[in-house]
């Protein structure tokens, strides 16, 4: 009976070894480790046991050993403990299906790089998103995540980038690159990434919007992103373009329409008859991409360029650009095909940021609150219990007074030192404290301030300070309000020997700059609107 089932088990175990080399691997190695019955003597045993003794004087010592040996073959059988292996007629599925899973993911070394052109090397899986870069990131680095960090992909040979959307995969964005072009991926701030979500009235103006089917009544413009976001109905994107002719160096002037089908233009003025459209792209295998130098690069009419490039294409001829009249324009017309392209997905990504298929979102990272203009208020502790400062000219006469304190307290624990001129050395730390501030940008230029504002969205608040350049003792705000930038000058104010710093002719004064910044992150004063978002360049 025993002989009987060793047979066929042998057997099975041959079939299934026929089937599948996997499974006669494993077979194999079930054997080795599994019982004395399931294992055939080898060849060199047979021999060894069978030799006669060459003199003689070891003949017992042969006969010892070869009883010892049909022992060893006659030992009871022991149950295999794992059967199917050699018997299962799936054992090359299951094998198959048990091997793979072992395999780990592929990665991949990426270099992602930041403004000051301070690069990082990372090791990412191959399914890691964008969004899975920039926590990984943050976490790395110890930033606050407050959502608006965004992954650039930066094409220099042609002077264009653009956003890549939180649920893109880095590695296929990286698959398109050609091994002679110098693409990078830049890793900042991009506050207007989302804003279209919560103040869709300044990326969707008008005399830009008209809508396919007839409305009853005004659209407001959260219906409107409702509209993008739905598949059933949507709205006309329309207005004058500079187009670049394919091929030329010359730009014309022509009437746009975007549809959820594409973008079309029209070969006659401003109609709208199909007869008169003519196709000009589409989203599905197109990428929409923003010109940095739109004027130096391509001879643009205006700086606020933007273009369609394939997904496998990457010259200079394959691009089709464009050129609006203003930001305000560009960025209508941007938005709109990023939620025309994306969709819901866009929706999610900004409702969900820390969902996703890359390793790093499984990591348990803390959100972390940024300061906006909901979680500062004007506080008052002097008294025994502290108190919210409701009044803005009690808050700002609060806040002069304060500076003053504490101007004579860095004189007076200057003076204690010993120091002879210690308020001439308190004016001096004054005006240099602001050096140290993430938001202060030295020496840079009104153009490079414009791009810098640009490039981590134009929202209302976002902002920086600056030297100014036609005057070397004073300083320039500049922000972001309505889509367009301001510059407003900084004047230093002498009063009884004491330097202030002032945006509104004297009236408002403050001991330094940070105070200042301080002060109208709280109170809008004479600016437009309150500074939300500081633009800082940021070093990995």
């Amino acid at each position: 009976m025993t002989t009987s089932l060793q047979d066929g088990q042998s057997a099975a175990g041959r079939a299934a070894a026929q089937d599948s080399p996997l499974a006669a691997q494993v077979c194999g190695a079930a054997q080795g480790r599994g019982d004395a019955h399931d294992m055939v003597p080898a060849p060199w045993l047979h021999a060894r046991a069978f030799l006669p003794a060459p003199d003689g004087t070891h003949g017992c010592a042969a006969d010892r050993r070869k009883k010892r040996d049909l022992d060893v073959l006659e030992m009871p059988p022991i149950p295999n403990p794992f059967p199917e292996l050699c018997c299962s007629p799936f054992t090359s599925v299951l094998s198959a299906g048990l091997f793979s899973k072992t395999n780990s993911r592929k990665k991949q070394v990426i270099k992602v790089y930041s403004e000051d052109e301070t690069s990082r090397a990372l090791e990412v899986p191959s399914d890691i998103t964008a969004r899975g870069v920039c926590q990984l990131l943050i976490v790395r680095n110890h930033y606050v995540d407050d959502h608006s960090w965004t992954l650039f992909e930066h094409l220099p040979h042609v002077g264009v980038e653009r956003i890549i959307e939180d649920h893109e995969l880095v590695v296929e964005v990286l698959a398109n690159w050609r091994m002679e072009e110098e693409n990078k991926l830049y890793f900042r701030k991009n506050y207007a990434k989302y804003e279209f979500f919560k103040n869709p009235m300044y990326f969707f103006p008008e005399h830009m919007v008209s809508f396919a089917t007839e409305t009853n009544g005004e659209i407001s413009p959260s219906q409107i992103l409702q509209m993008f976001l739905s598949s059933s109905t949507y709205p006309e994107i329309h207005g004058f373009l500079h187009a670049k002719e394919q091929g030329k160096k010359s730009w014309k002037k022509i009437y746009f329409l975007l549809r959820r089908s594409g973008l079309y233009f029209s070969t006659k003025g401003t109609s709208k008859e199909p007869r008169h459209l003519q196709f000009f792209s589409e989203f599905g295998t197109s990428d929409i991409y923003v010109a940095l130098a739109g004027k130096k690069k391509h001879g643009a009419p205006t700086n606020y360029g933007f273009c369609f490039k394939p997904n496998k294409a990457g010259g200079p001829r394959d691009l089709k650009m464009l050129c609006a009249e203003e930001e305000q324009s560009r960025t209508c017309w941007v938005t709109a095909i990023r939620l025309l392209k994306y969709g819901m997905q866009l929706y999610q990504n900004y409702m969900h940021p820390h969902q996703g298929r890359s390793s790093c979102s499984s990591q348990s990272v803390s959100p972390m609150r940024s300061i906006s203009e909901n979680s500062l208020v004007a506080m008052d502790f002097s008294g025994q219990k502290s108190r919210v400062i409701e009044n803005p000219t009690e808050a700002l006469s609060v806040a002069v007074e304060e500076g003053l304190a504490w101007r004579r307290k860095g004189c007076l624990r200057l003076g204690t030192h010993g120091s002879p001129t210690a308020s001439s050395q308190s004016s001096a730390t004054n005006m240099a404290i602001h050096r140290s501030q993430p938001w202060f940008h030295h020496r840079i230029s009104r153009d490079e301030a414009q791009r810098l504002i640009i490039q981590q969205g134009p929202v209302d608040g976002v902002f920086l300070v600056r030297d100014s350049q036609s005057n070397p003792k004073t300083f320039v705000l500049s922000m972001s309000h309505g889509q367009k930038i301001k510059h407003f000058q900084i004047i230093p104010v002498e009063d009884d020997g004491a330097m202030f710093h002032t945006l509104d002719d004297g009236h408002t004064r403050f001991t330094d700059l940070i105070q200042l910044v301080e002060f109208y992150q709280l109170n809008k004063g004479v600016l437009p609107c309150k500074l939300k978002h500081y633009c800082a360049r940021i070093a990995l």
